[in-house]
């Protein structure tokens, strides 16, 4: 299921993320914070259900709350549901919903463009991430890339037993019928498609009619259209043999004892960011807490564990790739894995996005 001013003028924050990152005790690090603005009893980070929610507060929400004190609840609202609430809440200049926001990039950038998003640009724990971490066509950090990931094709072995799938074109085959999923609007699909429907990716967004013709063929497939928590529940309950999904919910169902495995296909698969924000009109102390949160979420304990479990690779160098995906087209690591994968600029998928997903619903309804 979906990321301030006031440390630049704040002296002490340098000398706390110095001890924070060096790994200073829990009884340390709060003494060090006593003169920082006062804590909220908690922070409200908006996220993802099932194995993704599990992971960040694994990963990052439980060491934040033992460092600051700060509870940390999780609102699992859909992010496509929660942009319109932010959105409206920082228009009226009321106290936004959430104090962080656990996003795809696509969808925060609209909310950047928008004009409703803090400027990262002073955490301080920017300054040891990769590339991967700075948002493209966007001046500043409106928003922070946390890592990446991969809609790979998953499959249930027992229903290839001549081997996996190498293209898309698996989902036609007749006797799938009704045991396919997507999500509920085509996300990570769409690329994909258009490559198996005869297209070019360079064609993207101008000419997608071989992308909407192959997913009207995959639409006569009765597929099952959902979110996160569905594949692997699907997966699980034996309703599916074959999903366009992000590599993290085959993995959980695998985790759970289910057989299955994923590819990227000879078509490509797309890659995707995800990331975190701020929307405006917080309290200066609740902005201030809510910027420690996305710091921490940048360190590198905090990234190993959090992505360990979504089994994603990370924008902190030196992270250990779990040993179930060293070498796993789905993480990929070096030049050589991207190009497998299908990536088209955040620009032009905010130009798009609505419209393609607004076709996609369309096909899938008529």
């Amino acid at each position: 299921m979906t990321r301030r001013r006031f440390l630049s003028a704040t002296a002490s924050i340098g000398s706390v993320a110095a001890l924070s990152a060096a790994g200073m005790s829990t009884v340390g690090l709060q003494g060090a914070l006593a003169a920082e603005p006062e804590k909220p009893k908690e922070i409200i980070v908006r996220a993802w259900g099932g194995s993704w929610v599990d992971s960040l507060k694994a990963g990052v929400s439980d060491s934040f709350t033992k460092l600051t004190g700060i509870a940390v609840r999780h609102d699992l609202t859909e992010d496509n549901e929660i942009q319109p609430k932010v959105w409206a809440a920082v228009a009226q200049k009321r106290v936004p919903p959430i104090h962080v926001n656990w996003d795809t990039t696509t969808n925060a950038t609209k909310s950047a463009l928008r004009g409703v998003t803090e400027d990262l640009s002073d955490l301080s724990n920017l300054a040891t991430v990769t590339d991967l971490a700075k948002p493209v066509g966007l001046d500043g950090y409106p928003i922070v890339n946390t890592y990446g990931y991969v809609y790979v094709l998953a499959y249930r072995p027992s229903a290839f037993p001549d081997g996996p799938p190498t293209s898309w074109k698996a989902l036609l085959d007749p006797k799938f019928k009704g045991r396919i999923a997507l999500y509920n609007d085509g996300i990570g699909f769409h690329f994909p498609a258009q490559v198996a429907g005869g297209g070019k990716v360079e064609d993207i967004p101008g000419n997608m009619q071989p992308a909407w013709d192959f997913i009207t063929k995959v639409k006569d497939q009765r597929p099952l259209l959902g979110e996160d928590p569905d594949f692997t529940n699907w997966f699980q309950n034996g309703e599916i043999d074959l999903a366009c999904t992000i590599s993290t919910n085959a993995r959980e169902a695998k985790k759970n004892g289910v057989d299955i495995k994923w590819v990227v296909p000879e078509e490509g698969a797309k890659f995707e960011t995800d990331g975190l924000w701020i929307p405006k009109g917080l309290p200066e102390n609740e902005l201030y807490w809510a910027k420690q949160y996305i710091n921490h979420a940048l360190t590198r304990d905090a990234q190993q564990v959090w992505l360990d479990g979504l089994g994603l690779p990370g924008v902190v160098p030196g992270l250990t790739p779990p040993a179930d995906l060293v070498g796993d087209p789905s993480y990929p690591t070096t030049p050589e894995d991207f190009k497998h994968l299908i990536r088209v600029s955040n620009k032009i998928q905010v130009e798009n996005e609505s419209a393609w997903f607004g076709k996609f619903k369309a096909i899938m309804q008529s």
